[in-house]
């Protein structure tokens, strides 16, 4: 979901990992690398979250709507450290495009990258049906109530979070601590905003489970609203940050 490292090489820009997994005289070896590291960071993010989802629903509320959102927060967390310095750990296609429009991207890596996130989160929404075969929504987003409210949250909650991951993954100071600013950000929104819209960020989290159930009725809502919110937090960032954060186009 970030462009975040690991523990003590927090902040290593994406060129920089792209440049350690490559392999001389081919790009393929190392995209694939960063891509299958999206595609294990997404299904982290979707099974370790929408599962939270699923089992507080089983047990009767044993995990707790804080405890749903600590999940969320922390697997991004933990993801952040564990392949952040191969891919940029976006696992995310509203921050991939967030990170393209900044000009962080190359426009070839677009689609990869957000394949392999949707890959990932239809991957382990496939696992937990599997695992909860009665389960009626896996942990699916859906409005509370009126869909425009929940489209202007989940702008918000998406431009914080971009905002956020552009703003710590720039210069040089608190890189080391990249992950939990990250995943602090994306457990607040689950935290506060979760009961409203389901605090989505992401258009593959939402697609996973959306998929897999077979409901699509509210997909746009999940994959416009984050998208709207990273480019508002690209542009937040070059009105706040250095040149270097977002490089406006020449």
């Amino acid at each position: 979901m970030t462009d975040a490292t690991a523990p003590g090489d927090a902040g290593v820009t994406h060129d920089r990992a792209t440049a350690r997994t490559a392999t001389p005289g081919s790009t393929t070896p190392r995209l694939a690398r960063r891509l299958v590291a999206e595609a294990i960071g997404t299904f982290a993010l979707v099974f370790a979250g929408t599962g939270a989802i699923v089992v507080d629903d089983v047990s009767g509320g044993v995990i707790s709507h804080v405890g749903i959102a600590l999940t969320f927060g922390l697997v991004v967390m933990a993801m952040i450290y564990a392949v952040g310095d191969v891919s940029g750990a976006h696992f995310n296609p509203a921050v991939t495009l967030g990170f393209w429009t900044a000009h962080r991207l190359p426009s070839r890596e677009v689609g990869p990258y957000i394949g392999s996130q949707c890959a990932g989160a239809l991957l382990a929404s496939a696992v937990l049906r599997g695992l909860f075969v009665a389960h009626p929504t896996l942990g699916a987003t859906v409005p509370a109530g009126a869909p425009p409210a929940s489209f202007l949250l989940e702008v918000i909650l998406t431009f914080f979070l971009v905002f956020v991951i552009l703003g710590v993954t720039t210069g040089t100071t608190g890189k080391g601590f990249a992950g939990i600013a990250i995943g602090a950000t994306v457990g607040l929104g689950a935290l506060f905003g979760g009961p409203v819209s389901g605090a989505s960020m992401n258009p593959a989290r939402s697609l996973g489970p959306a998929m897999i159930i077979g409901d699509l009725g509210h997909l746009w809502l999940y994959f416009l609203a984050p998208l709207a919110g990273a480019w508002v937090a690209v542009q937040a960032c070059r009105c706040v940050h250095a040149p270097d954060c977002c490089r406006a186009p020449s």
